[in-house]
């Protein structure tokens, strides 16, 4: 049998293999539930694949420019075997294509040989140090094949087709086997059929104002409402929900069937763990390896072969898990989910657009209303928020206590007043914490300096419901929206201005969901926008500190919102030294999430990390735009740098505070 015959052979065997490995990765995509998906948007995985991951994927050139000579020549290698040995065309024009296609894949495995023997300590090791090769002999093979044809040696055409099938082999039996080159399969499957096509198809956001760009939609997924409520335990619990069927994820095949391919398509190149607020500060959670354990539970078995980072301060091999059985803890314990602080840095950064945060969130749903356990001072805050309708268990009535003496008027119901304002300033958490309330007095102070007509909701304010959804909560959260959308439709306004990122989001892009759309604007983008148009101007003749700029989680990566808050600071004359880590690409404060209730402990805080960022760029001031994001940096003991909003800044800038 000649070369020819032989390649034709081994061509069709892999194909068969492949599609056998194929057939058992999807009966394990299959056991998840049931998902609502476009079969047409497999068309669209060229377009996503160029284009929706070129922002990820060029932020390393070298792996870049060394995947699509890969890729792009394995792809290339395969077709042309299939085209001219598979059909047995054996045609030479068609020989010399697959020889520069082998050659383009040989330039690629070798830039990928290159970079594993300086591998960075985030990328797995194991069969993914053999991958390299493994690709290499088929790229040599499909170069012999190409310049041989018919005219190759017995000997020489066995050797040729020994290593083309060798280097086959690893597609296709590392499908079925759950190799590494599952992820080329699982992948493109995945950018298809993915869990968020909204992702895909960028929405401008309600309120558009300066440097809004086209918005990737964030908003958690919604769960169904639970049917009934059972009654309280003790107040270290949660109250458990009893429904027909369990509320979010309990075990691995609770995930909808694409959550589960979507785990498949893990590279484990480690971006998302290099990224993670919480990993650097060595708590208990490492976002790809999350990914793998799910990849474990649903296949079944041990967590023992992985061969990457593991989580801080735990050792690989006590894992494992199987679909049916229960996530927690066996395959990961509780305390790895309550360390995220959903800040979706890892979701940034992951070239396959994996959704590590919604994992987080439906494995917290799970613990959350069917178990009602969540530790430290979550369950309080949970147990406040259903008690009181606020996170600290405050009265209603205090929320504006410090606009007193401000004349900031209260809006009452259109129906009975006729009441109405262009802006409804949504307060949030903040207004009950007295270092964020200066912050409040000198955002409302510069508004009515600006002749911005401004009002206040006053006790009929409620709680969004951030807090209760990032827990796991999501019957609260749905009580809370719901309450506060029936509030707002009751009174009238144009937009609604808040400085808290985490009300921004909420209403403005969870909301909608439930079938209420409100225009909502950050406080910077509004300050910015007063400033632009002459409304405000900086009084001249001040003294400006140094001033380093932290962009929280909810505005910045979020809602992508990275420019007003810098327009802003410019406006007033203040040239901003950027941390390293800084816009979309900045580092969390640590207080999403609910972390600093459930308050999982590390090797040091996020808050101290970031600190040490603002600190290495000698600022004076560090700049802030989040309620959240002050208090987690104010905790912060030892020589820093002040803390203010960017609303404290403006404000005195304009010499009204």
């Amino acid at each position: 049998m000649g070369l020819p015959q032989l390649v034709s052979a081994l061509f069709w065997a892999a194909v068969l293999a492949l599609g056998l490995g194929l057939a058992k990765r999807a009966t394990l995509w299959r056991q998840g539930r049931r998902a609502a998906v476009n079969w047409a948007d497999l068309l669209q995985v060229p377009k996503r694949y160029f284009v929706d991951l070129h922002d990820v994927v060029a932020k390393e050139p070298f792996v870049a420019r060394a995947h699509v000579f890969t890729a792009g020549g394995g792809l290339a290698a395969l077709a042309l075997v299939g085209l001219n040995y598979g059909l047995g065309l054996y045609s030479r024009v068609l020989d010399v294509a697959l020889l520069l296609a082998g050659l383009a894949m040989l330039v690629g495995t070798a830039m990928m040989a290159q970079r594993r023997r300086q591998a960075p300590t985030r990328l797995s090791k194991g069969p993914w140090q053999r991958l390299p090769y493994s690709l290499m002999l088929f790229a040599a093979a499909a170069v012999a094949i190409g310049l041989l044809g018919a005219q190759a040696a017995t000997w020489l055409a066995a050797l040729v087709a020994a290593a083309f099938a060798l280097g086959a082999a690893e597609l296709a039996l590392g499908i079925g086997l759950g190799g590494p080159m599952k992820h080329a399969v699982a992948g493109l499957i995945h950018l298809g059929l993915h869990p968020r096509p909204e992702r895909f198809a960028p929405a401008v956001p309600t309120g558009q104002a300066i440097g809004a760009s086209a918005l990737r939609r964030t908003p958690l997924p919604k769960v169904p409402q639970p049917q009934t409520v059972a009654r309280g335990g003790a107040s270290a619990r949660v109250i458990p929900i009893r429904a027909e069927r369990p509320m979010g994820v309990r075990r691995p095949r609770d995930f909808a069937w694409n959550k589960l391919l979507s785990f498949d398509a893990c590279v484990q190149c480690g971006k998302c763990e290099a990224a993670c607020p919480a990993k650097a500060a060595g708590q208990p959670l490492n976002p790809k390896k999350l990914i793998q354990d799910m990849v474990v539970g649903m296949a079944g078995g041990s967590d023992a072969a992985y061969a990457g980072s593991p989580y801080p301060g735990q050792a690989v091999g006590q894992h494992q898990g199987a679909p049916d059985q229960a996530i927690v803890p066996g395959l990961v314990g509780a305390e790895t989910l309550w360390s995220c602080t959903t800040c979706r840095a890892c979701v940034q950064a992951c070239p396959m657009l994996i959704e590590h945060v919604d994992t987080v969130v439906d494995i917290r749903r799970g613990l959350t209303l069917n178990d009602g356990v969540v530790p430290n001072k979550g369950a309080e805050a949970l147990t406040n928020l259903r008690e009181t309708d606020t996170i600290g268990g405050h009265p209603l009535s205090a929320r504006a206590n410090w606009a007193v003496d401000l004349n900031v008027p209260t809006l009452r119901p259109h129906a009975s007043s006729g009441d109405s304002t262009d802006w409804l300033l949504l307060i949030g958490e903040g207004g009950f914490d007295m270092r964020y309330q200066r912050t409040l007095r000198a955002l409302v102070k510069t508004l009515k300096h600006a002749g911005v007509q401004v009002a206040l909701l006053g006790e009929a304010e409620t709680d969004c419901g951030d807090l209760a959804r990032r827990l796991g909560d999501e019957a609260g959260f749905q009580r809370l929206a719901q309450q506060l959308i029936d509030t707002l439709k009751q009174h009238r306004f144009a937009r609604i201005v808040t400085a808290d990122p985490h009300v921004l989001h909420t209403v403005k892009n969870e909301y909608p969901a439930l079938g209420a759309s409100f225009e909502v604007w950050h406080h910077s983008q509004l300050l910015a926008d007063l400033l632009d148009n002459g409304r405000l101007k900086a009084a001249p003749g001040q003294r400006l500190p140094s001033v380093t700029y932290h962009d929280p989680c909810y505005l910045g990566r979020y809602n992508r919102e990275v420019q007003a808050p810098r327009d802003a600071l410019k406006a007033i004359g203040i040239q901003l030294t950027e941390m390293g880590m800084h816009a979309q690409a900045a580092r969390c404060c640590g207080g999403g999430g609910g972390a600093p209730w459930t308050d999982i402990p590390g090797e040091t805080r996020i808050p101290d990390l970031r600190m040490a960022d603002a600190r290495a760029t000698g600022a004076q001031v560090v700049a802030v735009a989040c309620p959240q994001c002050t208090a987690m940096l104010e905790g912060v003991v030892g020589p820093r740098p002040e803390v203010l909003d960017i609303a404290e800044l403006v404000a005195r800038a304009v010499e009204v505070a």
